[in-house]
């Protein structure tokens, strides 16, 4: 229960300094410059747009985070405060401090895809260019021994994989921040089930980044849902994404004895399907029309249900709620027995049918 507290108060913490940075930043947007004018194509706001929306959520978070890392932490290990007055929290506080490189590493990680991301809404990268910075970023965090092994002993195999995972959700998450509210909002449900997997597993490390990142993102997020009045930009789809990579990684899924299958190791890939579904859908579409798979376009799932007549918050909530249902599903792998847990698969790719079902109907 103690526990629970701390990771309310984190939460609490992030969303409130979202909300009072995100205004802030809007009108720093303006100042520096940093606006999406609409085209009439893709772009149907009707105004220029803010796009520091990103910088605001990583902003939150790394205040967040490093003040409670380097304030509140050393004060109550030294120092009986009244109100971290919580046994089954203090008798952790010691081993907190042996975590401060991989979180130096997921910050500093964080912090670059922002710059990366803010000099692209500025600039205009090139695809290459851009997908060659995302892979020195990714080859960082793993080289810093943030990496993924999926029971696979070879060191460059996991760094390969490492690598390939956090550019491909870097990217997914980008392509899908499309709509107004979709990017944050589905980075608050994937951030939030990850947090519950880990608290589950008493992961305490990654739920409280999970909770913290999950907390800027819905203080964000009143600001951003239609209408929005500020967007995430490059640099906040490339935050979301990278985090949303990161944090699985940071998660031990299968435990030797305790975990009926090996079949845990595919949470991750389940939590963010609708991302990946949507990356792999549109680029197999643009590919088939001979289009560049990296330019933008309204073929993606929420401009289809759109064109089903969904209006644009009801496509966004309705995506929102695939990715919990798939998600939700996917949690219960931590506990099932092999028949169990193929039917949640079987049920998640049923899920998916439907979806594509979905876009084959909003596509014509």
């Amino acid at each position: 229960m103690h526990w629970l507290l701390v990771y309310f108060y984190v939460f609490d913490v992030s969303f409130v300094l979202a909300l009072i940075l995100t205004p802030a930043f809007k009108r720093l947007s303006f100042e520096w410059k940093y606006v999406d004018e609409p085209d009439q194509e893709r772009k149907i706001h009707t105004q220029s747009m803010p796009l520091l929306g990103g910088a605001a959520i990583f902003c939150a978070f790394a205040a967040n985070v490093l003040f409670n890392y380097v304030v509140v932490l050393p004060l109550a290990s030294r120092v009986d405060l009244p109100f971290i007055d919580m046994p089954d929290v203090k008798m952790y506080l010691d081993g907190a401090f042996t975590v401060w490189p991989k979180l130096l590493v997921i910050l500093v990680g964080g912090g670059l895809m922002v710059a990366l991301g803010m000099y692209d809404d500025k600039h205009e990268l090139k695809p290459q260019a851009k997908l060659v910075a995302q892979v020195v970023i990714a080859s960082l965090v793993a080289l810093a021994g943030i990496r993924i092994t999926a029971f696979i002993p070879n060191r460059f195999v996991n760094d390969l994989m490492t690598v390939l995972w956090i550019v491909t959700i870097t990217n997914a998450m980008n392509f899908l921040d499309n709509m107004d509210g979709l990017c944050a909002g589905i980075g608050l449900v994937c951030a939030g089930l990850f947090g519950f997997i880990a608290g589950m597993q008493h992961q305490y490390f990654v739920c409280l980044m999970a909770m913290t990142l999950a907390g800027a993102l819905l203080g964000f997020l009143p600001h951003n849902f239609k209408p929005a009045t500020i967007f995430l930009g490059d640099a906040g789809s490339h935050f979301v994404g990278y985090m949303l990579a990161v944090l699985p990684i940071c998660v031990t899924f299968y435990h030797r004895g305790k975990t009926p299958t090996l079949l845990p190791i595919l949470i991750p890939l389940l939590v963010l399907a609708v991302p990946l579904f949507d990356l792999v859908m549109v680029m197999w579409i643009r590919i088939r029309r001979g289009q560049p798979v990296y330019r933008g376009d309204v073929n993606h799932l929420s401009h289809r249900l759109v064109r089903l007549g969904l209006p644009q918050s009801w496509a966004v909530t309705l995506i929102y709620l695939i990715t919990l249902t798939l998600g939700l599903g996917a949690t219960m792998l931590l506990w099932s027995q092999m028949t169990a847990a193929l039917i949640i698969i079987v049920q998640s790719l049923c899920i998916l049918a439907i979806v594509t079902l979905l876009e084959r109907l909003g596509g014509k």
